[in-house]
């Protein structure tokens, strides 16, 4: 196929960003919205594009369409999951962590808020609160009403402003706690922890019933050091870490004797870490080691 003279390659192409991260967010899963992408081609090319006034608000359409049915999908599988669930998580480009609105919505305490959303609610979010997407768009993507469709996203604004994060925090100020974090991981000293951790810190650990983690999130600055006391105690291969960009914000890679452990995210407000994110489960890694970092928009 010649794409530079094919417009629904063209069109497809330069939004192909754009689509990924609605249906990233919408589902938590790149390996799902790359399936998403996959269903929305499939269909964008049968469309009569002489019929489409704006091929991106159509697009944008297919996409919503497909994560929600996918999510529902997703929704039935999750209830079967052993242990906790975090997003998989995806190598982005240093710059997406300039755009604060778009760095925060991907960053892993975000994506756990939106979590906690309807499946609708979710979409009329994602689309109106980070992509700007008009209320009229929004109804013909979700099958409501506008006015509704304002209902939900009033509602959906409410929930999440009570759940995200009070303060957003400069990447510089992650990288710091990161590198402390990073420090206690390599010198093998968890009462280094208690520097940066928050008193009410909580630790999520996501091994998906295949690696070691802990079955319920893990409150408290205490009990998060004596956790990582058990399981550094426990390792007897060497620890490195690197640092990375996921999620839009600073995180880290951890490897186990050259082999990729898992990714680290954190969530920091006033110096300190409130959150920690560890993803191990090894079918959320597979993207990590072979991605080239996104821009996602």
């Amino acid at each position: 196929m010649d794409h530079a003279t094919d417009p629904a390659t063209e069109t497809f192409v330069a939004h192909r960003n754009l689509l990924f991260t609605v249906a990233y967010e919408m589902l938590g899963s790149a390996a799902d919205a790359e399936d998403v992408l996959q269903e929305t081609w499939l269909r964008w090319v049968a469309v009569d594009l002489g019929q489409v006034s704006d091929r991106r608000a159509y697009l944008v359409r297919i996409t919503t369409r497909q994560s929600l049915n996918r999510l529902r999908t997703m929704q039935r599988r999750r209830e079967s999951y052993v242990g906790q669930w975090l997003p998989e998580p995806m190598l982005t480009a240093p710059d997406v962590a300039e755009d604060v609105e778009l760095a925060e919505s991907v960053s892993m305490a975000m994506m756990l808020v939106l979590e906690t959303l309807s499946p609708t609610e979710r979409a009329v979010f994602v689309l109106r609160e980070v992509f700007d997407v008009g209320y009229d768009e929004i109804a013909a993507a979700v099958d409501k009403s506008p006015a509704a469709v304002r209902q939900i996203a009033h509602r959906a604004r409410r929930h999440v402003e009570a759940r995200r994060p009070r303060t957003v925090v400069s990447p510089s100020e992650t990288r710091a706690a990161l590198e402390s974090f990073r420090r206690v991981l390599e010198t093998g000293n968890p009462q280094d922890l208690l520097d940066v951790l928050a008193p009410d810190v909580v630790l999520v650990s996501d091994g998906g019933g295949v690696k070691r983690a802990a079955l319920r999130p893990v409150v408290g600055a205490d009990r998060v050091a004596h956790f990582m006391a058990g399981g550094l105690g426990k390792n007897t291969l060497p620890i490195t870490v690197a640092p990375t960009t996921a999620n839009g914000n600073p995180a880290l890679l951890v490897y186990l004797d050259g082999e990729l452990d898992g990714v680290m995210a954190v969530r920091v407000e006033d110096a300190r870490i409130t959150g920690l994110y560890y993803v191990r489960n090894p079918e959320k890694l597979t993207r990590v080691g072979s991605e080239t970092p996104l821009a996602l928009r």
